[in-house]
């Protein structure tokens, strides 16, 4: 069995927030150069764009070298490039760092803007932009929230250090409160905890319910209603994607805005910021598996359905 050799580090630096793109080329390989491997490996790229970086001396080596046209294959070597990154609409919302230190920085997070790269979201996201504001290259989110959830977030600032706060979350340590806007049902008695089997498919927008062991917990409470609508406190234990969103829809108060549940509609147009998911990760609760430290973080943000109802009626962002 061959040992799996650790990559070296990025002869690049990141551009704009977002690492070069890493690539080891496979054993067993019976390509002839390094380019005809990337030119059928990289389909996505486009006609000609691969051999375009080559021309340009855009792809390097891990001695900081650019690879040359016609260098010849070998296995196990690693190649680093950036790619062209997608066209994307600037989320218009600006993000509070509401804690930094030698290990952690603590960000409260925007609707619309995703946490990490990921598909067409790139530059765009949390991370991309901590990095490059704050300066700190080695930032990594240590729990992610969906793009359409606002909150705070956690991030590392030590490699080294990441895996002791991820840690965190996947032994359920971290204690969670959410808030969400959706319509209020007198009929339904509260609090109570919800707990259900969620699936999410790959390819498939939608997560859903089946039968089986339960992997979803989330402890519901209903803070005040007025006017038709609640405001609720969702404490979740455990982390299935789209959970809480899930629960509430199974509750018959699905989350206003809410492009998901109870049904899929299309997505509207590139740069449409009204009417977000009513749904923020309000509260983060831990100790410090580096230093000890109790924390308790507040996300300062407001839901517009509840802060400002008739700004969300009229669908002002």
């Amino acid at each position: 069995m061959r040992r799996r050799t650790p990559p070296p580090p990025a002869p690049l630096p990141q551009r704009d927030g977002v690492d070069p793109v890493r690539v080891r080329l496979p054993f067993g390989g019976v390509w002839g150069t390094v380019r005809e491997h990337l030119v059928e490996r990289l389909t996505g790229a486009g006609p000609g764009a691969v051999e375009a970086m080559f021309d340009a001396g855009l792809v390097f080596g891990s001695d900081g070298r650019a690879v040359a046209p016609d260098a010849p294959y070998e296995p196990g070597m690693f190649v680093w490039f950036h790619r062209e990154l997608p066209a994307e609409v600037p989320v218009p919302f600006p993000m509070k760092v509401v804690h930094q230190d030698a290990h952690i920085v603590v960000a409260d997070k925007p609707h619309f803007l995703a946490t990490t790269p990921r598909g067409t979201h790139v530059a765009q996201t949390a991370l991309a932009r901590l990095r490059h504001e704050l300066g700190i290259p080695t930032l990594t989110a240590a729990h992610r929230l969906d793009r359409l959830t606002a909150g705070l977030v956690l991030f590392t600032v030590r490699p080294e250090e990441r895996g002791a706060y991820q840690t965190l979350f996947r032994d359920r340590r971290v204690r969670k409160e959410y808030e969400a806007v959706a319509p209020y049902a007198p009929s339904l008695a509260l609090p109570r905890t919800v707990h259900s089997r969620i699936v999410k498919e790959r390819g498939v927008p939608d997560a859903r319910e089946v039968e089986g062991e339960p992997n979803a917990l989330t402890r519901v409470e209903l803070a005040e209603h007025r006017n038709g609508l609640g405001r609720y406190r969702l404490f979740p234990e455990t982390g299935q994607t789209h959970q809480l969103r899930v629960h509430l829809n199974a509750l018959g108060v699905p989350i206003l805005g809410d492009p998901l549940y109870p049904e899929v509609t299309a997505p509207g147009p590139a740069g449409d910021f009204r009417r977000p998911l009513q749904l923020l990760a309000r509260r983060l609760e831990f100790s410090d598996p580096v230093t000890g430290t109790e924390h308790t973080f507040t996300s300062g943000r407001t839901l517009q359905a509840w802060s400002a109802p008739q700004r969300w009626a009229d669908g002002e962002p």
